[in-house]
């Protein structure tokens, strides 16, 4: 499972130094496509693998269901660390994403997510006091 939140800086070639508690995982290879709220997803290639699976199961009448696949599918690169551990993010996925220097990444659980640092911190300034004041069960069984 990924926790947390790491602040690496993308360097002058586009790539990213994985944050230490999540290498032991992407270390084989990991899958970066681009994400909700213009982030990028980070997936270990075995949870992509699974991902892709439930994706195919997905009924192709569905609109919305194509519409999803291929705006997912299409922007994904299959990616290995180098022996730094960085990983390059290719350049669509960071024009997608507005990735600058400053990047922020959050462990999501099954997943890793890369911010631009002030697009995180506009969204989290938004959503933390949406958090804060939820009375009300979001995810059935939680709490």
């Amino acid at each position: 499972m990924f926790l947390g939140t790491y602040e690496p800086k993308l360097d002058e070639k586009g790539r990213v130094i994985l944050p230490a508690k999540f290498r032991d995982e992407l270390s084989n290879g990991l899958v970066l496509t681009r994400g909700q709220e213009r982030c990028i997803y980070v997936f270990s290639a075995r949870e992509f693998e699974s991902m892709s699976d439930k994706i195919r199961q997905a009924p192709v009448t569905s609109k919305q269901a194509r519409d999803y696949m291929r705006v997912f599918l299409s922007g994904a690169s299959a990616e290995t660390p180098d022996k730094q551990h960085r990983v390059t993010i290719p350049a669509n996925l960071r024009g997608y994403a507005g990735l600058d220097r400053d990047l922020t990444v959050i462990g999501a659980g099954s997943r890793v997510e890369i911010w631009d640092a002030a697009a995180w911190q506009s969204y989290l300034a938004e959503q933390e006091a949406a958090f804060a004041e939820t009375a009300e069960e979001v995810i059935p069984g939680l709490f």
